[in-house]
């Protein structure tokens, strides 16, 4: 922008001008090396000629500085003095080629070419774009200069809200360690209730079961008392070769002398120690004859189909395929049925229901469990409170500490974002976050990169925006997008391109990277040499 601005202001000049004379094709800045009359020593110090073989249209000098106004060197260039607009330089190659490269028209000195000198056209519709883009320059600098001022009113604010979150910090630490503490204090007389009413619970089991089985015990001493004579003796442990200890088929007076305890017969009381013996294998007399459950209920699903339900579907009326097919969805039933609810599983829920579930707590327990879930409550509330404080005070540190430019004249894009519509895709510019792209009739959004750094050059860093490590390419590397600052009196994105494979181009405009514009007036009386 500042050679945009030396430009009008050369432009800007008086019309009135005073020509210095020098030899065709040389600027001004070099004329000091073209003095007529004087031996020509060539601009690379090669070697010196007579100063009448500059334009001589013969290259004497291997840098061709001899022949700036004619195209006998191939590497020569010639000057375009453009008075009005902007002075340039051509190759000599182009001079006398019949067409008009200087605006004016000095290049075309000796071709007959018809040429119209445009150089004041030129410069004056330059000058007016120059003229708007300062316009535009000085209006952005001065919405900088009120968002400097917000900035710095705004920093100071978050400071200020930084300090009250910092005090308030305290304050929750003080009281979340006073709430742990009545929490600990309220925890410690409901856990030993609970464990009292738990203990209380399982004896109240344990009595049950011993019950259980004293009465199953009783129940299996009166079975085997065959002659009820009070005693079990080896006879009757015999009848019951389920009992015998090595299961090899052969129950000896001495296997069942042995299970009695080394005796022949024994009492009700002297049955008590040997149970354990004989709990675990002794089949019930009572039961020996009834099938289990599960036999019952696979034979129910196996029974044969009634002769009625037969002669509905006669066989020939049924192909053979759908029959395993039926045959097949059964046994899968039956395969599911069973793995659903295997045998254990039924005893454990017969076991639970025989002792049902544990009795509610007496309303002594319940009150301290109400009063311990309370201050768990108020404890967790205020544990959460103080982790939302801790949240805040790191963005609000990280902001404050954030580069938003010399002057955090570029604080304004902070938690904003900024959309480009294409053809094709939305673009979003989520300045100091990420950038995004987004097919626009649907599909997931693709992270271009995330804030890395700013990345200008050194005089003017803050120009340029890198956002680096999005997402993979395909076999590629990770997207990243270098964004371009430049001076707009609104913030907006202008242009997106991918210039190389997953690198990505945008263009932005904001009020921030506008430079102060140089003072224009120049005075009537300045003139401008030829």
């Amino acid at each position: 922008m500042s050679c945009q601005f030396l430009l009008l202001l050369l432009l800007s000049v008086g019309v009135s001008a005073v020509e210095v004379q020098r030899p065709r094709g040389v600027p001004l800045s070099k004329r000091q090396f073209y003095e007529e009359g004087k031996p020509f020593t060539c601009l690379d110090g090669s070697r010196t000629v007579p100063f009448d073989r500059v334009n001589d249209d013969y290259c004497d000098c291997q840098d061709g500085s001899d022949e700036p106004g004619t195209a006998a060197c191939p590497n020569g260039s010639f000057h375009c003095t453009n008075a009005g607009f902007r002075p340039t330089f051509i190759p000599s190659s182009r001079i006398n080629d019949g067409i008009c490269d200087c605006c004016d028209t000095t290049d075309e000195y000796n071709s007959g070419a018809t040429c119209q000198n445009t150089c004041r056209e030129l410069g004056r519709k330059e000058r007016e774009s120059l003229q708007k883009m300062a316009e535009i320059a000085k209006e952005g600098f001065l919405l900088k200069q009120q968002l400097i001022h917000e900035a710095n009113r705004g920093l100071e604010d978050k400071k200020a809200k930084l300090g009250d979150v910092q005090g308030s910090k305290k304050d929750l630490e003080a009281k979340v360690e006073a709430l742990r503490t009545v929490k600990e204090a309220a925890e410690q007389p409901e856990r030993e209730a609970k464990e009292r009413h738990l203990k209380a619970w399982e004896d109240q089991k344990a009595l049950i079961q011993k019950e259980k089985e004293s009465a199953r015990m009783a129940e299996v001493f009166l079975e085997l008392d065959d002659d009820a004579d009070g005693f079990v003796s080896v006879p009757e442990l015999l009848s019951h070769s389920e009992l015998d200890p090595d299961a090899d088929g052969s129950f000896t007076e001495a296997e069942a002398q042995g299970l009695l305890g080394g005796v022949d017969k024994v009492d009700t009381a002297a049955f008590e120690s040997i149970w354990s013996n004989v709990k675990e294998k002794y089949m019930s007399e009572s039961n020996a004859d009834t099938p289990a459950p599960e036999e019952t209920s696979r034979e129910e699903i196996n029974e044969p189909v009634s002769d009625n339900e037969s002669d509905q579907y006669p066989d020939d009326d049924i192909p053979e395929d759908e029959d395993d097919d039926d045959e097949e969805d059964e046994d899968d039933d039956r395969d599911e049925h069973d793995y659903k609810i295997p045998p254990t599983a039924r005893t454990e829920e017969k076991k639970d229901d025989d002792e049902g579930a544990m009795p509610p707590y007496d309303q002594e327990t319940q009150n301290l469990i109400d009063a311990a879930q309370k201050a768990r409550n108020e404890f967790d509330e205020a544990e959460r409170a103080l982790r939302e404080v801790d949240d805040q005070i790191r963005n609000l540190e990280k902001e404050i500490s954030f580069d938003f430019g010399p002057s955090s004249e570029f604080a304004y894009l902070y938690s904003q974002c900024y959309e480009l519509t294409t053809s094709e895709y939305i673009y979003r510019l989520c300045p100091f976050n990420r950038v995004t792209q987004k097919p626009k009739f649907g599909g997931s959004e693709t992270n271009l990169g995330s804030w890395g750094k700013w990345a200008g050059p050194e005089d003017s860093i803050y120009s340029v925006m890198k956002y680096e490590h999005g997402t993979g390419c395909w076999q590629g590397p990770s997207r990243s997008t270098t964004v371009k600052l430049t001076c707009g009196k609104e913030t907006v994105v202008t242009s997106t391109s991918e210039p190389s494979r997953c690198e990505y181009l945008m263009e932005f405009t904001c009020p921030a990277i506008c430079q102060e514009p140089p003072n224009l007036e120049i005075s009537s009386h300045e003139h401008q040499e030829l």
